[in-house]
C-alpha cells in the first residue's frame, strides 16, 4: 500500500487551469503588455501603479472644494463584431471611455478616473494590449485615469476572437455647478454637436443591413472615401470633454446637454428638459452625414427610425442662454467643434420634443 499523499501524485490525466481554457501566464503577460498604457493617463490625482486591490485617486490635489461625485458605466454593443470580423481592436476602446465621460459631461462632471472589463473566451495578449492601447488613448482625450481593470477568460463562454468590454467612469463637480442648471426657459437655444459618425449606437440594425445585402466588410464604403466598410464603420466615437469643460467653467451660458446616444433625440433630450419645456428641433438644419443617408436609403430606414436609433450627425445637444448663443458658439468653434444651431426651447404641457422640417435622407 502507498503512503504518497493523494495531492502530491502526478499523472498525465491531472487537470490544470490551463487545461480547462484559463491561462494565467497569459494574464500576467498581458497585464505586463498594458502597463505602459495606463501609466500614459496619469494624471493629477492618480499617480499609483495598476495591480493592486483598487484604484487610487487623491480628490483633494485634484482642486475639489465642495465636490459631488457623478458615475457612469456603459459598453460598445455590437460594434464589437464589426472589429472582431475585421481584427482591428485599436478603436474600441476609444468608443468605451467615450461612451462614459460623454455621460459624465452632461453633467458638468470632469472624469477623474476609469476602469475598464474585459471578457473573451480564450486570452490573446495582443489582442487584448491593442484593446487597452485604444482606452488609454480615450483617457487621453478626456484627461481621465485608467487606474485599473478586470480581465476575464472565461472558456464556454465567448467564441473563440470574441469579447466584450464594459467600463466605469467617475467625475467630480462643484455642488454650484452640477448640470442641468435650474434657470431653463422658453426661447433658449438648442445647439448641436457634431458626431464623428454612427458613434457606438444601432449596430445591430446596421450589421442586419449588411448582412441583407451581402455586402462585406471590405467592399469600398460608398459613403466614405478610400475606407472599405469595416474600417468605416469603426471610426471611434468623439469625445466632447475638453471642450465643454473648458466652456462650461469660463463662460456662463450652458444650461443642459444632452448626449445623444441609443434612443436618439426622442429619447435623450427630454432627460434634461424640466416641464413645460419642449425641445422644438428644425430637422432640415442638418447636415446628414453620408453615412446616415446610406443606412436609410440601404435599409429602406424611416426618418422615424433614424431619428430614434441613431444621432443621425449630431453628438451631443447643449441647450444655451439665447444671450450667450453667440460667444458659446464661437468658443466651440475655436475647439474644432462643428456646431449647428437646431432650434429652441418652447413651453409645451403636451410634448417634450416637436420637429421641423425634414432630415436629408
Amino acid at each position: 500500500m502507498s503512503n504518497q499523499n493523494p495531492i502530491d501524485r502526478k499523472s498525465s490525466n491531472n487537470l490544470t487551469y490551463a487545461k480547462s481554457g484559463v491561462d494565467i501566464s497569459m494574464g500576467n503577460l498581458m497585464v505586463q503588455k498594458i502597463k505602459s498604457h495606463a501609466h500614459s493617463t496619469r494624471r493629477t490625482g492618480a499617480d499609483a501603479e495598476i495591480g493592486g486591490f483598487g484604484g487610487l485617486f487623491d480628490l483633494k490635489a485634484a482642486g475639489f472644494v465642495d465636490p459631488i461625485l457623478v458615475a457612469t458605466t456603459d459598453g460598445v454593443g455590437t460594434k464589437l463584431k464589426i472589429a472582431t470580423e475585421i481584427g482591428i481592436h485599436n478603436t474600441v476602446g476609444i468608443d468605451l471611455v467615450a461612451m462614459c465621460v460623454n455621460d459624465l459631461i452632461v453633467q458638468g462632471a470632469e472624469p477623474l478616473f476609469f476602469l475598464d472589463y474585459f471578457a473573451t473566451g480564450k486570452l490573446d495578449a495582443e489582442q487584448g494590449s491593442e484593446i487597452v492601447s485604444g482606452i488609454a488613448t480615450g483617457c487621453q482625450r478626456a484627461g481621465v485615469a485608467l487606474i485599473g481593470g478586470e480581465t476575464a477568460e472565461m472558456p464556454g463562454m465567448y467564441m473563440n476572437g470574441d469579447y466584450d468590454l464594459a467600463g466605469f467612469a467617475v467625475g467630480a463637480v462643484e455642488r454650484n455647478s452640477l448640470l442641468p442648471l435650474k434657470n431653463i426657459t422658453e426661447d433658449d437655444a438648442i445647439l448641436g454637436l457634431h458626431s464623428s459618425g454612427i458613434h457606438s449606437n444601432g449596430f445591430s440594425l446596421v450589421r442586419k443591413i449588411i448582412a441583407d445585402n451581402n455586402l462585406q466588410w471590405n467592399h469600398p464604403a460608398p459613403f466614405s472615401p478610400n475606407m472599405n466598410l469595416g474600417e468605416a464603420l469603426l471610426v471611434p466615437t468623439r469625445i466632447y470633454v475638453k471642450t465643454l469643460l473648458s466652456i462650461i467653467r469660463g463662460c456662463k451660458g450652458i444650461k443642459a446637454l444632452a448626449h445623444i446616444t441609443g434612443g436618439g433625440f426622442p429619447e435623450n433630450i427630454p432627460r434634461v428638459l424640466p416641464s413645460p419645456f419642449c425641445a422644438e428641433i428644425n430637422l432640415s438644419s442638418i447636415n446628414l452625414p453620408p453615412v446616415f443617408s446610406w443606412i436609410a436609403k440601404q435599409g429602406n430606414v424611416q426618418e422615424k427610425e433614424m431619428l430614434q436609433t441613431f444621432n443621425c450627425g449630431i453628438g451631443m445637444v447643449i441647450i444655451v442662454a439665447r444671450d450667450s448663443l453667440e460667444i458659446v458658439t464661437k468658443e466651440l468653434e475655436e475647439r474644432g467643434e462643428h456646431v449647428t444651431l437646431l432650434g429652441s426651447l418652447k413651453k409645451d404641457h403636451e410634448n417634450k420634443i416637436l420637429y421641423k422640417g425634414t432630415l436629408h435622407l
